[in-house]
């Protein structure tokens, strides 16, 4: 019995040395930067949509990746890429973290696994563009395939698995779960409660409440879209009709006012950008 004691508590220990390294003051900054980095690359994504929506030129639909090759072409795009992949690298980092030890406290349950499974699908979609990002820093010329190319590649392999149909039918419906959580996470503001705001004054909290509910319902909008494509692609049994980023936010000027619901999203996809660096400072990490 004491031998089962002692075991069990040097598994607590070191479980408890782990997660201060985890959540360690390096850690954290880590963390920070990646937060504000991933902000970066949203504003620059929606301020290129915005362009696109009111006809100026090198406006253009892009993703996460080509975010990358936009920041490469800049003045000392080389020294930007560096801190865009140490950026990338810590926040993908910091979200196997909050799966592995759950820093958001979301629990054992359904639910809170579930969230927590999201954690690290994030962390490695970062750290592939993280990848991605080392990848043109080294002089590959691209950051890889776009989204919308890997979703149409991987659709098309899952549509030749056994039930692939229903295998990628499930895969939308989870796409458009995620834009339900997204909108409710904008209706109702309650991610406000991750972060630290009370030496702001309240104008100030309102206004990166706003910013984040806008983000968030952009973000809805595009997974929506993601989605229902995804299904279209299942139904149609043509992996080519899946979208990612980019081919969602032009699939928005197809519509009637296209131009303007793009550039109302685009608006979102900036707003989102801007949240990100309030939490960036004001996220309570660890």
């Amino acid at each position: 019995m004491s031998t089962n004691t002692g075991m069990g508590r040097d598994v607590k220990q070191a479980e408890y040395r782990a997660r201060g390294v985890a959540t360690s003051r390096w850690m954290v900054m880590l963390a920070r930067l990646g937060y504000a980095i991933k902000g970066v690359v949203y504003v620059i994504i929606g301020f290129l949509a915005v362009q696109l929506a009111a006809g100026v030129g090198g406006g253009k639909a892009t993703d996460q990746k080509g975010a990358l090759l936009t920041i490469s072409a800049l003045p000392f795009g080389k020294f930007l890429l560096v801190i865009m992949v140490i950026g990338l690298f810590a926040f993908a980092i910091w979200c196997f973290i909050q799966a592995i030890f759950d820093t958001e406290a979301k629990g054992k349950k359904a639910k809170g696994i579930i969230a927590r499974v999201g954690y690290a699908f994030v962390g490695i979609a970062y750290a592939a563009l993280g990848y991605g990002a080392l990848q043109l820093l080294l002089g590959a010329g691209s950051a890889g395939k776009s989204y919308t190319t890997n979703t149409q590649d991987w659709t098309g392999i899952l549509l030749k698995q056994p039930f692939g149909v229903a295998l990628v039918v499930i895969v939308g419906l989870v796409i458009l779960g995620v834009a339900v959580y997204l909108y409710s996470k904008a209706y109702t503001g309650k991610f406000h409660d991750r972060l630290s705001l009370t030496s702001l004054k309240a104008q100030t909290q309102r206004l990166i409440i706003g910013l984040g509910r806008l983000g968030y319902g952009a973000l809805g909008v595009v997974f929506t879209i993601i989605g229902i494509f995804m299904i279209v692609a299942a139904v149609q049994h043509n992996p080519n009709d899946a979208k990612g980023l980019d081919s969602a936010l032009l699939e928005l000027t197809h519509q009637p006012f296209g131009q303007l619901l793009l550039g109302i999203v685009a608006l979102g996809l900036i707003a989102y950008g801007i949240y990100s660096f309030a939490e960036a400072r004001y996220r309570r990490i660890g």
